[in-house]
């Protein structure tokens, strides 16, 4: 065997063992996701040179998804019916946190009047004709407080407040 032929063959098992190395190797999940290629160049004993290319498969991900945040959903605004000045269904209990915005609706038949919210002190005048009013309030003070008809003293709403 001539030296060109040693040398060919220990290039040749270099070749084979660099090779058999990264196909057989462990994957890490940590490895770098990034694709390499090797190129090894190999001299036969006629002098020709022959190259082989490894490239790696491609490393799949599974793609996340994200889910976009749900906005809470907009507090319904409940309504107090009152008819021939008095509540329908009887005096309506509405509860809230501090920090809320307390929000409710009254709405009347003729005769209208004053609609008292106790505690928050505020009042709204309903047409005689009859009609509706709205509370938007920011739910500064805890308790419990009554709303009512002021000048008949109807209580038509208990709003509590909680810590």
């Amino acid at each position: 065997m001539s030296n060109t032929q040693r040398w060919s063959l220990l290039v040749l098992a270099v070749v084979v063992l660099v090779v058999g190395y990264f196909v057989l190797r462990p994957k890490d999940d940590d490895d770098d996701a990034t694709a390499t290629t090797t190129v090894t160049q190999v001299v036969t004993t006629d002098g020709a040179q022959t190259s082989t290319t490894e490239t790696p498969p491609p490393t799949t991900t599974t793609p996340t998804t994200t889910t976009k945040p749900t906005a809470p959903p907009k507090p319904q605004i409940q309504t107090i019916r009152v008819k021939d000045g008095q509540p329908v269904g009887g005096v309506k209990e509405l509860d809230f946190d501090k920090g809320d915005t307390i929000a409710f609706k009254v709405s009347a038949t003729a005769p209208g009047g004053e609609v008292h919210f106790h505690g928050y002190d505020i009042a709204k005048e309903i047409p005689e004709s009859g009609g509706s009013v709205t509370y938007k309030v920011p739910a500064t003070i805890e308790g419990i407080f009554e709303v009512e008809m002021e000048a008949t003293g109807v209580q038509i709403a208990k709003v509590v407040v909680q810590p």
